[in-house]
């Protein structure tokens, strides 16, 4: 991708997590990056097709940044750790909205986005249970197709502030909770002891 199309949709994404997406218009963008229309449309055909790039980038960068340390030879845990602080890291800045925007009137990047939850992050998980097994780390008698989904069901949970009001519960808080509530309840004698050695420095 040309650098400066990178940039711009970098640009509008920020913009679209932090406003909302239904409630930017072209105008606004234009307004908010300082380009004209015409710049805009030389790349975008259209407020969809600008939605469905741009939500597109955000996958695909997410996929790439996971790709970097799932080959970095982490154990297991480690790795569990960094797979939800990337996942939970790139949702917890989004605008209440975005998900419901998505959703209503920009069906085919929110298909994109589940497909990207229900199919990438789900294998990741698949691969980071069949991982800790084989390591001790995890029990070899989970069911590990189950798990993965309700742990997939979970993130958003996370970033959820009916559930989690951020007055009165840090992101991290609530994050070393769930990968504790997970953890524990896969893993071996090793690899809790482990875990517990691992929450004690966790940093996001």
């Amino acid at each position: 991708m040309d650098r400066k199309l990178e940039t711009l949709i970098q640009q509008i994404f920020m913009l679209f997590m932090r406003n909302g997406i239904k409630s930017m218009t072209m105008d606004d963008i234009s307004r908010e990056l300082s380009i004209s229309k015409k710049t805009i449309y030389k790349h975008f055909v259209d407020k969809s097709d600008l939605v469905n790039q741009v939500m597109q980038f955000h996958i695909d960068s997410d996929k790439k940044l996971t790709e970097v340390f799932l080959k970095n030879s982490l154990n297991a845990i480690d790795e569990m750790f960094e797979i939800a602080k990337n996942s939970t890291n790139n949702i917890k800045e989004i605008h209440p909205s975005t998900y419901y925007d998505l959703q209503k009137y920009y069906p085919q990047a929110w298909n994109n986005f589940m497909e990207y939850k229900t199919d990438y992050v789900y294998s990741c998980i698949v691969s980071n249970m069949e991982k800790g097994i084989n390591e001790g780390l995890y029990r070899d008698s989970i069911n590990i197709p189950v798990i993965a989904k309700i742990y997939v069901s979970r993130i958003d949970l996370c970033i959820d502030s009916s559930v989690f009001p951020p007055d009165k519960y840090t992101f991290k808080e609530v994050l070393v909770e769930m990968m504790r509530y997970h953890i524990r309840g896969i893993a071996t004698d090793k690899g809790i002891n482990y875990m517990s050695e691992k929450i004690k420095d966790f940093t996001i």
